[in-house]
Formats: structure tokens, sequence, C-alpha cells
């Protein structure tokens, strides 16, 4: 598996926790049953969901600076995830440059999100992009 297809099963447990917010998401142990899923990308997918649920507060009050004249309610759930989700990388998980993580939340919005959302999740990634390099 490449960490691409792990990114994905990672966006998808991201997506699930916006909702539910349980960590103990029956997801997680059916994701680590795919036999194409090698060491390090289940190490990948729990150290960043463990990230999300550790600092989620945290991502979205991230997410709330950057994202301009958007109040978190509007945000499309998918483009949330892939904020989340890359936030999480950027912040907390430091072996994926920061401009890894903002191309591959693009991408992931580009698959499951309208049109016109890669350009407002690289907005708010850029933003945060900033942040961390100050």
């Amino acid at each position: 598996m490449s960490r691409k297809s792990a990114r994905e099963y990672a966006y998808k447990l991201v997506f699930e926790y916006i909702f539910d917010k349980d960590a103990s998401t029956p997801t997680l142990s059916e994701i680590f049953k795919d036999p194409n899923l090698n060491t390090s990308d289940a190490e990948y997918i729990r150290a960043v969901y463990e990230a999300v649920q550790a600092h989620y507060d945290d991502i979205i009050e991230s997410i709330k600076r950057n994202a301009k004249n958007f109040k978190l309610e509007r945000i499309f759930k998918p483009d949330l995830a892939a904020l989340v989700l890359a936030i999480a990388e950027m912040q907390y998980i430091d072996d994926i440059p920061l401009n890894v993580s903002i191309f591959e939340a693009i991408e992931l919005v580009k698959m499951y999100s309208t049109d016109k959302s890669y350009q407002f999740v690289n907005g708010v990634l850029a933003g945060v992009y900033k942040e961390l390099e100050k």
C-alpha cells in the first residue's frame, strides 16, 4: 500500500470523527484488517488519527483563524476533514514536509469534494503554513 492510500484511510477516519467524536470507532479496526496495509502505513494512520483526537480543538481553532470570512459551520464537511487531517500532519507528524500535507489535502478534496473546494483548502492551509514557519 502507498502513503497516499493510507492517507485516504486516515481522511475517512477523520471525516467520521468530525461527526461522531468516538475514538473507539469500529472503522479503525476494519482498516487494520486490510492485508495490503503495511506496518509503516498502519503506524502513520494510527499516529495521525491519535493526533486528531488529542488536538482536535486546537486544530479547529487553527482552521477558524485561517478561514477568512467563513464560519466553521459553513465549511463543507469533506473540506473540513481534509483540513483537519492536513493540519494534524503539519503540526504533529514530524516526518511529513508541510508542502506535502498541503498538496495531499488538495488532492483529497479534488476527489471527494466540490470543484472549487481545493482553492479554499489551499488558502486555509497557506495561512497555517505561514503560522508554522514563524
